[in-house]
């Protein structure tokens, strides 16, 4: 039989794109909208239940936790069941648990209903990369896994951007209600696409056949390294944004309010890859931007702990969301193919880890902040981010 010619594989792959990101894309872009929706409300929440600003932030934990743990369940059932059934119940369920938050009689229903919130976005995000996978071949997939971080940074940029001026016309529940109907959206966009799409093969689901997946997914030589690095990367990266606000203090050069600006900025820098990611893939090769993605890594993490200005810090954050994105982007492409059998699976594991160690950073850099200070601890993940950069990129992909 004739292969196909090259020009009908790249339209077969780019509507294969197309489709997955018209179908999950507003999904995604609900999750990422609700993981940062009460970070800047936190003050008016603690006020509302009479308890303190510190216990109220808890409510990030909160999410981001169940997010991480739920990965090593869903991964198989996915693999047994079908990734868009377990992504479809996924978003049906955050819409529902979004509705909880937002009517919330105490904070500590408010906790237990953003926890579940967690857990159910825990299902999108990275089983949807799996689907992404599975209809876009591999000489695509990079490209094609940039265009769908664009729903998950834009909606984590809107979630802390439209916080603050939501909650002032209608409160902080307000906000959950917005997150909501943004959840609700992305339920019916994938229900209604969802009827025309082939029907996803059912097996039964068995623990037992699911930990001898993760075996077998582990016994890749590849796959431990591979996660080792992105729960690096995690760390290393987000562990530093808790900080950025007592250190701008510090200097005199800003606070709150200029932190935010520069986290914001680093989901524009984000956004900055995925608009050039195509051309610069093409130009430089997979290795050569993981290359360049550690070299920006390394001004930008130097440049938060020199900054001598504003400006600085928040050219450093867009700088190194650009880097992240450089490098967590191949580190993505490889996790898909760990294992193409058990691809939710294998990518699950390698959500569970980047969130453990964005979970672990935080507390390294509060460590290092005591023993040698915040200045010293981000240039030493400068130089950290630099060296996991270059030896990612000597890795075959």
């Amino acid at each position: 039989m004739t292969p196909p010619p090259p020009d009908h594989d790249a339209a077969a792959s780019h509507a294969g794109m197309r489709r997955v990101l018209a179908m999950y894309g507003p999904a995604v872009f609900a999750g990422a909208l609700a993981t940062r929706a009460t970070d800047p409300v936190v003050a008016e929440i603690a006020h509302d239940f009479g308890t303190t600003a510190a216990h109220a932030a808890l409510l990030g934990t909160a999410y981001t936790l169940p997010f991480a743990f739920v990965q090593p369940i869903l991964g198989p059932v996915a693999d047994a069941v079908g990734k868009r059934r377990v992504v479809t119940v996924c978003v049906c369920l955050l819409t529902l648990m979004l509705a909880a938050s937002a009517v919330a009689g105490t904070l500590g229903w408010l906790m237990v209903a953003r926890a579940f919130s967690g857990a159910a976005a825990g299902g999108m995000m990275p089983l949807t990369l799996a689907i992404m996978a599975d209809a876009v071949p591999l000489r695509d997939r990079q490209v094609a896994l940039s265009r769908m971080l664009i729903f998950g940074i834009s909606g984590q940029i809107a979630g802390g951007a439209i916080a603050g001026p939501v909650a002032a016309l209608a409160g902080w529940r307000g906000m959950l209600v917005l997150c909501t109907l943004a959840a609700l959206g992305g339920a019916v966009a994938l229900i209604l696409a969802s009827r025309g799409a082939t029907p996803e093969p059912r097996t039964h689901y068995d623990p037992v056949v699911a930990a001898k997946r993760y075996r077998s997914i582990l016994q890749n030589p590849s796959a431990i390294p591979l996660y080792a690095t992105v729960a690096t990367e995690g760390g290393l990266v987000f562990g530093s944004f808790p900080f950025l606000a007592p250190l701008l203090i510090a200097r005199g050069i800003g606070g709150t309010t200029e932190a935010g600006l520069a986290i914001g900025a680093f989901g524009v820098g984000g956004l900055g890859y995925a608009a050039v990611a195509r051309p610069l893939l093409g130009r430089l090769g997979p290795a050569n931007v993981v290359r360049l993605g550690g070299a920006l890594g390394f001004v930008a993490l130097s440049g938060f702990a020199l900054a001598p200005a504003l400006w600085v810090a928040v050219g450093s954050g867009f700088l190194l969301g650009m880097a992240f994105y450089m490098i967590h982007n191949a580190i993505q492409v490889r996790a898909t193919e760990l294992s193409p059998q058990f691809r939710g699976s294998a990518v699950s594991l390698h959500a569970f880890s980047f969130f453990s160690g964005q979970s672990l950073g935080p507390v390294l850099f509060g460590l290092g902040a005591a023993t040698v200070g915040l200045g010293v601890s981000l240039g030493i993940a400068a130089v950290l981010l630099l060296g996991l950069a270059l030896l990612l990129a000597q890795r075959p992909a």
